[in-house]
């Protein structure tokens, strides 16, 4: 494939990072990571400034807010205009530029909360998202059905990738806004002789190593071309209990563990299947055992220094 020039938009951040690392280093295309606040994609101003500045070719729009339960519940309005306006906005930048290829990552949470297990592209619109992040989990939706709209109207190759939870180096460690494995990793780390988890455990969750993630979303890019969602998982279910006990003998953590109630669990159950992307030899390669160590090392060289 001839060398491209790909924008990826919060490409400084969590995954966005790890995703310019793949594709430097295994395809040496060119890579444009820009950054809030320096660019702002809730200003439809800025959107198209960025598309007349790098002219790109391939857009993969990994700008969101984002976080776990706590910052969901705290500010859904925020989490849904923020979410929507960037993935607008950049759209039909992306439309008036003609940019041969747009990707949208979405998100495990846009999938209803009685979903059937393991979860189905075709079944994402068959219930209401778990009410805790029901306002990120429909702003995505809404984003599926605008590429899918000008997929059909414009001739816009969108595609619309549906990563599980990612965790690995480089992630959120903010005890406000963090999702399940770094804040468990956090406060296994901390020095307290007490850790109180959110939810009563019960939750099964299915978790991707992020340099997965990026190399699945880049194979994505060169082999995958429908207006389906495409799932992104790594096939394995553990409970937030088991992962903690995990995390808790990785760490070296001795002191109590404790469990709220299940108000706080969010989804109940949660496992994609991948066997659209399998077909297409998209699939995750790291263990969770695996992905925590180097996560948990990353943690203790960077954060504990």
């Amino acid at each position: 494939m001839e060398r491209k020039r790909v924008l990826i938009t919060g490409g400084t951040g969590f995954l966005g990072s790890h995703i310019s690392d793949y594709i430097r280093e295994a395809l040496g295309w060119e890579v444009i990571a820009t950054h809030f606040p320096d660019w702002d994609f809730r200003e439809s101003a800025t959107a198209l400034c960025l598309f007349f500045t790098y002219r790109p070719n391939i857009l993969i729009n990994c700008a969101a807010r984002v976080g776990g339960i706590k910052a969901n519940l705290a500010t859904p309005g925020q989490f849904f205009y923020d979410n929507l306006a960037i993935g607008m906005n950049l759209l039909e930048g992306a439309r008036k530029y003609e940019v041969e290829k747009f990707v949208q990552i979405g998100s495990a949470c846009e999938y209803p909360v009685d979903a059937k297990l393991p979860m189905r592209e075709d079944d994402i619109w068959d219930g209401y998202p778990e009410p805790s992040n029901a306002s990120y989990a429909i702003a995505k939706r809404a984003l599926l059905e605008m590429g899918q709209a000008y997929r059909k109207e414009y001739g816009m190759n969108v595609i619309h990738l549906v990563p599980t939870n990612l965790y690995g180096p480089r992630d959120n460690f903010n005890p406000e806004t963090s999702h399940v494995i770094p804040a468990l990793i956090g406060k296994f780390l901390s020095g307290t002789d007490k850790v109180e988890i959110l939810g009563n455990g019960a939750a099964t969750r299915d978790f991707l190593f992020v340099k997965d993630a990026a190399s699945m979303i880049v194979d994505s890019i060169i082999a995958y071309n429908e207006a389906a969602p495409l799932n992104l998982g790594s096939g394995e279910r553990i409970t937030i209990n088991l992962l903690a006990g995990m995390i808790s003998r990785l760490t070296n953590y001795y002191g109590q563990i404790t469990f709220g109630d299940s108000s706080m669990n969010g989804q109940p159950d949660r496992i994609l299947d991948t066997s659209r992307a399998d077909a297409l030899g998209i699939q995750a390669r790291t263990r969770l055992e695996e992905g925590l160590k180097e996560t948990i090392a990353w943690y203790r060289n960077v954060k504990l220094r």
